[in-house]
């Protein structure tokens, strides 16, 4: 802010602009534009010119009005500075945007903007519309991130490795069936943004505390009216303002993606470590993973995403608070939504971007995938074992209880299981010696990964 003295020896204020929040530099993108001033005062005029027009077509104001209002309403006409400066007098952004345009207006048009409209009954309709842009491109970056999943589910769908539960060693399974499984939590996603679309994109033209008073026996008309032209539909019901659970709905499901994704990222990161090293995430020639330690491969992208997906969380518990509004509504909502709404779109959009990414450019190490597969010495195969010789006759606790001493023993002692059940003698009563050998075979006890995989890619390619 820099005070300068103007000619009239009054103090004058110009302000300065400098970006300060991380959303507007270092994690900005396209979702940026759908959610600044510009674009917001774009989207209240485009409001307003279709309440002017619905005015017009029912005539309740002169259709040259509405004809004029609707031609001064857009950025190119009504500049933001000049909104900025009218909200500086009389601190109302809405009425100052009313005020801008009526400047503009020839004749007496300018006096039929807003015409039996409250605040809300534009910007509520209008962040509507905001919505809808921001959730076209939230949509294309799932559908990308998906598209990426699905094709290192192909590429990898016969790439037997560990799979790990608790931590631990389990059985086998594909790199495939795991990028199987995130593109379908991925394609979760679109579904419950398709099932909430007749929820989010709705609009109001009711008036202070929803009566639609002010706009006399033609109220819903007009409101039908406005909203065929802007391509929503009314809200069955409002008070002053849309409920807020349709909001809380929308931050939630960029909530839920972001969550995801932090999923995909952890995974990522704890299969980085350097005691397992199957895969990495993409490190640039000149990369710099830390600065004293020149040797380190820091997988900053996947912790990045890892972090970021709790500020989205977060923007969830704001959503939620904002529900409980006082009787027909009071302004707790408003400021916070201010931040709200760009940072959780804005945030997920870099995430999804990252994420996909990250997934496309993958670095495999399968040394380490079969080092790791065999790291256990046959004890990831204990199951496949109990199941083979509950099948030759051995009762189903029996062959759990003797291949779980006999695991206990291999692990203690450090030699292979198969190596135990040679030495106990047990199993070969059942099983000959090559089904024996046969059933340590890691590649050949992989389930149907290899058809889930291609079921997964039938149903979303």
């Amino acid at each position: 802010m820099v005070n300068k003295p103007g000619a009239d020896k009054k103090l004058r204020t110009r302000v300065i602009f400098v970006a300060v929040a991380a959303i507007d530099v270092r994690y900005s993108g396209p979702m940026n534009r759908i959610f600044d001033e510009e674009t917001k005062l774009s989207k209240w005029l485009e409001v307003e010119a279709a309440l002017a027009w619905a005015h017009g077509q029912v005539g309740t104001i002169p259709r040259e009005a509405a004809a004029e209002i609707a031609k001064k309403s857009n950025t190119g006409v009504v500049k933001l500075e000049r909104v900025k400066e009218i909200e500086a007098q009389i601190d109302h952004d809405l009425m100052a945007v009313v005020k801008a345009l009526a400047e503009k207006c020839s004749h007496s048009a300018g006096g039929y903007i807003h015409f039996g409209a409250t605040s809300y009954d534009i910007e509520d309709t209008a962040t509507a519309l905001i919505f809808r842009d921001a959730l076209k491109l939230y949509a294309d970056r799932l559908a990308a991130l998906r598209k990426a999943l699905l094709r290192q589910a192909a590429a990898h769908k016969k790439t037997v490795c560990i799979g790990r539960t608790h931590g631990q060693h389990a059985v086998p399974m594909t790199y495939g069936l795991k990028f199987a499984v995130w593109a379908c939590e991925i394609g979760r996603h679109l579904e419950r943004l398709e099932e909430a679309k007749k929820r989010i994109f709705v609009g109001k033209m009711t008036g202070a505390v929803g009566t639609m008073a002010t706009f006399g026996p033609d109220a819903f008309k007009i409101e039908d009216l406005v909203m065929k032209k802007l391509g929503l539909k009314p809200a069955a019901a409002t008070t002053q303002v849309i409920q807020r659970d349709r909001h809380a709905e929308i931050i939630c499901l960029l909530a839920l993606a972001a969550s995801s994704c932090e999923k995909i990222a952890k995974e990522i990161r704890n299969l980085q470590r350097t005691e397992i090293m199957e895969l990495a995430e993409p490190f640039g020639k000149k990369q710099v993973g830390s600065s004293t330690m020149p040797h380190k491969r820091n997988p900053h992208k996947s912790e990045r995403i890892c972090s970021l997906a709790r500020n989205v969380r977060a923007d969830l518990m704001v959503a939620l608070e904002n529900v409980a509004l006082e009787h027909e509504r009071d302004l707790t909502n408003s400021a916070s939504e201010r931040v709200m709404f760009p940072d959780a779109f804005i945030l997920t959009d870099y995430i999804l971007s990252q994420m996909e990414f990250i997934i496309a450019n993958l670095e495999f190490f399968p040394e380490n995938i079969r080092r790791n597969l065999e790291m256990s010495r046959g004890l990831v195969m204990a199951e496949r074992l109990m199941v083979l010789l509950t099948r030759k006759g051995m009762s189903r606790q029996d062959a759990h209880e003797m291949l779980r001493e006999l695991s206990r023993k291999a692990f203690s002692s450090g030699r292979h299981l198969k190596d135990e059940l040679v030495a106990d003698k047990r199993a070969l009563k059942y099983l000959s010696p090559a089904e024996l050998k046969d059933a340590f075979n890691e590649e050949t006890y992989i389930g149907k990964s290899v058809e889930i995989v291609d079921r997964v890619l039938k149903a979303m390619c």
